[in-house]
């Protein structure tokens, strides 16, 4: 009984934590792509994360486009979110490194992931809503125009069709496997948990 209620503390730690990171970094993505603030979904996204990003905005200023206090909330969330489940687990704390690397480790994964699900939902949307107004479809596409323009201005034309997905899909794999297995591994955290959703 007992482990099965540590299985489930577990499960809701690290559910609740991921959900919260993916918010958080979602914010970060959408200021880094300057995508429209007034956009309802934008909106709710900031109302859920200020609380926490607003009073380190004050300390630490953003450096162009990118709000290091975002990711910083990011990285605790994702910290103290580990240590919980640790402790929930085994009843003491992780290392401290390896704590660290795998809170790294799970926002940079989160990261990947947005874009990742982001460039899928753009490809979909340019093959039956490619005109959609719809809040939603509206922000996919300010999410992914940024990375997909520098990558469709170094590719040939090939008669509209537009193979930069592709190549943005390959380097998202590629930083998976050497950038993201790497750490994972010095960390010594099962990849279960560092793992975003």
């Amino acid at each position: 009984m007992g482990q099965s209620v540590g299985s489930a503390g577990v499960f809701l730690v690290m559910t609740l934590v991921n959900l919260y990171l993916f918010i958080v970094v979602l914010r970060f993505i959408l200021q880094f792509s300057k995508a429209d603030f007034y956009n309802p979904i934008s909106q709710a996204l900031a109302k859920a994360t200020s609380p926490l990003v607003r009073p380190l905005q004050k300390v630490i200023k953003p450096i162009g486009r990118i709000d290091l206090a975002t990711l910083t909330i990011a990285f605790l969330v994702k910290a103290v979110g580990l240590a919980v489940v640790y402790l929930i687990a085994s009843g003491g704390m992780p290392p401290t490194i390896g704590l660290l690397l795998g809170a790294l480790t799970g926002v940079i994964t989160t990261l990947l992931d947005i874009y990742f699900y982001a460039l899928i939902g753009s490809i979909i949307l340019s093959w039956v809503a490619p005109q959609s107004s719809h809040p939603g479809a509206m922000l996919v596409y300010q999410i992914t125009e940024p990375v997909l323009g520098p990558v469709r201005n170094i590719l040939p034309s090939l008669g509209g069709l537009d193979l930069s997905p592709i190549f943005v899909f390959i380097t998202i794999n590629v930083i998976e496997i050497m950038v993201i297995g790497t750490i994972g591994q010095m960390s010594g955290m099962p990849r279960h948990l560092i793992a975003g959703l």
